[in-house]
């Protein structure tokens, strides 16, 4: 073991205030909001399990990606509400890595599906004819197992990197959970320029994503106003447009967390920005998805 390595064995997580009634308050807001997504996002799951006219592509990586919001908000909203609680900041060496690990894997598999589903609608809208054939089961299947599989090895990769440096600085962690960008602000030497480097791929990876979702979309919007009937063009704009807003909220957050200029000052626009990506999307998911969807709100009906 290296001398400087023994100093960590926790770190201290950001809190959003020391008065204890700004404490009990943060707990009871994350609360209302974490149960507010797992509410929202169970019943999509259930829905689309029980319904057996939404075992279609659309809503089998819809599923998923409920999944995947269930994930990502109970590996970081929980730990900070049991802080708030028991007024500590603190988090283990063990569970610091396990959030770095499973928020990079839940964060990139939502980027993937995300993509996928564009491609999703591009072909049942452009391509109609040969919907059936394209998206068929087995090929649903191969695309959301390699978006889960590639995000798993992905975050391996940067989690042992980030957590073989040797931490330094201080343990402070700038933020309400553990992530990579803040973990870098510790490192003592130049060897984080390995992980800048993986995550310099990470945004170029996330970029390619977006301006393919960008393409889908033009050539989608494009057909779709070759529709002839209003309620036609309606019903097209109504499954593209929800999809569109949940992607812009979380590319547009994650990237600017990840690309913004590292300062060692503590400031509150990390706070904020964690939680619009890290919290929100989870949350609005299934409002953006369901609400807008008459076919979920029949299957949620029945249920």
């Amino acid at each position: 073991e290296m001398p400087n390595r023994t100093t960590v064995t926790e770190f201290v997580l950001r809190g959003f205030s020391d008065i204890r009634e700004l404490q009990v308050l943060h707990f009871v807001v994350f609360l209302v909001l974490y149960l507010a997504a797992l509410v929202g996002n169970l019943l999509i799951i259930t829905a689309i399990v029980c319904d057996h006219r939404l075992h279609t592509p659309l809503y089998f990586f819809l599923g998923n990606l409920s999944l995947l919001d269930l994930g990502s908000i109970s590996v970081t909203v929980p730990k900070s509400m049991v802080n708030s609680l028991l007024n500590s900041r603190l988090i283990s060496y063990p569970a610091c890595v396990a959030q770095v690990f499973l928020f990079v894997v839940f964060i990139s598999t939502d980027l993937a599906l995300l993509t996928v589903m564009a491609y999703d609608r591009y072909v049942a809208i452009c391509l109609p004819l040969h919907y059936e054939r394209v998206m068929n089961r087995r090929a649903c299947v191969q695309m959301a197992a390699s978006a889960w599989i590639t995000s798993i090895v992905y975050s391996v990769l940067h989690t042992g990197n980030t957590f073989t440096l040797p931490f330094c600085q201080s343990n402070d962690i700038n933020q309400f959970f553990c992530e990579i960008p803040q973990l870098l602000k510790l490192v003592c030497s130049d060897s984080y320029l390995s992980e800048v480097g993986l995550l310099a791929c990470g945004v170029i990876l996330g970029l390619n994503c977006f301006v393919f979702i960008i393409v889908s979309y033009v050539q989608i919007f494009r057909a779709v106003l070759r529709i002839p009937s209003e309620q036609g063009r309606h019903k097209a704009f109504s499954t593209c447009l929800p999809h569109l807003a949940v992607i812009s909220l979380l590319l547009c957050t994650a990237l600017f967390e990840y690309l913004k200029p590292t300062s060692s000052s503590a400031s509150s626009l990390d706070l904020v920005v964690g939680v619009l990506y890290a919290v929100v999307p989870p949350i609005m998911n299934p409002v953006i998805y369901s609400l807008r969807n008459k076919e979920i709100k029949a299957a949620m009906k029945k249920l």
